[in-house]
């Protein structure tokens, strides 16, 4: 059986005992598999598992220790890639039988910079076909469960990384997102979950090298470990043309220092029908940070439907142009909701995809003065708990007879001003034991101030000692 101690310690503390000589690499390796074999049949959450090879590698990391070499700041450390990100000479299906036998010829940078970290690749984490839902659920690979419940899903389109890192698989684990792919299962499975601000992280995966919604992210138990693995996974890179320089200069431990700063909240958007649960999570994780000495204050939004609808319109536009030339030979065994998305995307003129950006403009128009005078906006991550596995995303995105908006994520909107990281972090867990999350939205470029303010919850309400019931 694995040990849970090791299992739920920070990254950060693996790699500093194991630059001490104190943990040894091939323990820690082991036992990150042995947790995978105990977790797996239960959540499905890895799709690929790289045993024998990540062994080896743990052993080469042992031989560095005694040897004296130089040690990078993840050496020895077990992660978990994506099964969208491309890895060098391993099977990337992206959910789908479209790329069932995929195998890349290359490292995205991401996968490049944390095993140059010395980061151990033990696996490959479920996707939904094409990264395209909020539930981790795909025709290859079948359904990915939550930890906290394994009738719940971890959320999507990342939830595989999401239930690995909750579950203690791995220290830390690798997501994209494009509407919240990062943020929702971080928020569904009490983890910490960073959208970066765009082009923070490298991101070169897609054909276009100039999309503007999406980004690479870590999921991690501590805002510490998030903090590390963009510290080694930033840019600039020149392989993408929208990386940002200079790198940041990150402190670890991130300072949690938030003493007079001021910080708007807005518990709804202006509109979401929130679950009284998580309302009462987010003011209670907003109350601790006016304990820890910020300054909060509510704001009023005017964010209407129309704004998720664009943002719908647009990841349409995205899946049909990126993924639309697979549909005449694959159809029958896609996902029939990704090819509906994929047919609304192709039948969209161009013309009425360039005015989506007057939409984008307008809400910028009314977050941009809230940033200017508030270092941050607080909302919740989620407008409910973990939902149960088979849900359709479609069934959540409307209005009710009240005109409050039925949503489940509220973090799409934020790709939509992507320049602004947004960080979640646990606000709390409901009465039936299911996480929450609140979601730091930045200023521009802002990446280190999220994980302040990040680092400070986590100070007043920690939340790394609670563990699944998995």
């Amino acid at each position: 059986m694995a040990d849970l101690d090791l299992c739920f310690t920070p990254a950060t503390e693996l790699a500093r005992r194991i630059r001490a000589g104190e943990l040894s690499p091939v323990r820690v390796i082991e036992n990150s598999l042995a947790r995978i074999a105990e977790v797996n049949p239960k959540l499905n959450c890895f799709c690929f598992v790289y045993a024998d090879e990540a062994m080896a590698k743990a052993r080469e990391a042992e031989r560095a220790v005694e040897n004296g070499a130089a040690l990078g700041p993840l050496h020895g450390v077990p992660i978990a890639i994506k099964d969208l990100t491309p890895t060098k000479g391993k099977r990337t299906t992206l959910g789908s039988y479209a790329y069932e036998h995929w195998v890349p010829d290359e490292d995205a940078p991401i996968v490049e910079a944390l095993l140059e970290a010395g980061a151990i690749l033990v696996g490959k984490t479920t996707t939904p076909e094409f990264a395209y839902s909020s539930f981790t659920e795909s025709p290859l690979w079948g359904i990915t469960r939550n930890p906290w419940n394994t009738a719940c899903t971890p959320g999507g389109s990342s939830g595989g990384s999401g239930a690995a890192v909750a579950s203690g698989a791995v220290a830390l684990a690798e997501g994209s997102d494009m509407g919240g792919s990062v943020r929702i299962p971080a928020a569904l499975c009490g983890i910490v979950g960073l959208k970066p601000s765009f082009g923070r992280i490298p991101f070169t995966i897609l054909p276009s090298q100039f999309d503007q919604l999406s980004h690479f992210g870590p999921l991690a138990r501590t805002v510490s470990d998030a903090a590390l693995f963009l510290k080694v996974t930033q840019g600039p890179d020149e392989r993408d043309i929208q990386s940002l320089k200079p790198a940041l200069d990150v402190t670890i431990p991130i300072p949690s220092d938030v003493r007079g700063r001021r910080l708007a909240l807005s518990v709804d958007l202006g509109r979401y029908r929130i679950d009284p649960e998580v309302a009462e999570n987010t003011k209670a994780a907003v109350a601790a940070l006016a304990g820890e000495g910020a300054i909060v204050e509510e704001v009023e939004l005017d964010w209407g439907l129309e704004l998720n609808e664009a943002w719908t319109a647009h990841w349409a536009v995205y899946l049909a142009a990126f993924f639309g030339h697979v549909l005449p030979k694959y159809r029958a065994k896609m996902d029939p909701n990704v090819v509906t998305l994929i047919e609304t995307g192709l039948a969209m003129s161009a013309v009425d995809f360039k005015r989506l950006e007057f939409i984008r403009t307008e809400q910028w128009k009314q977050l941009s003065p809230i940033l200017q005078v508030y270092e941050a906006l607080l909302c919740p991550t989620m407008a409910l708990p973990a939902p149960p596995v088979g849900g359709n995303d479609a069934a959540y995105y409307r209005n009710d007879e009240n005109g409050r908006y039925v949503g489940l994520d509220m973090t799409a909107v934020f790709n939509f001003v992507s320049p602004c990281p947004a960080l979640s972090v646990p606000s709390g867990w409901t009465s039936t034991g299911l996480p929450t999350g609140l979601q730091i939205v930045g200023r521009r470029f802002d990446d280190l101030g999220v994980l302040r303010i990040g680092a400070a919850l986590e100070r007043a309400r920690p939340w790394a000692q609670r563990r699944p019931p998995i």
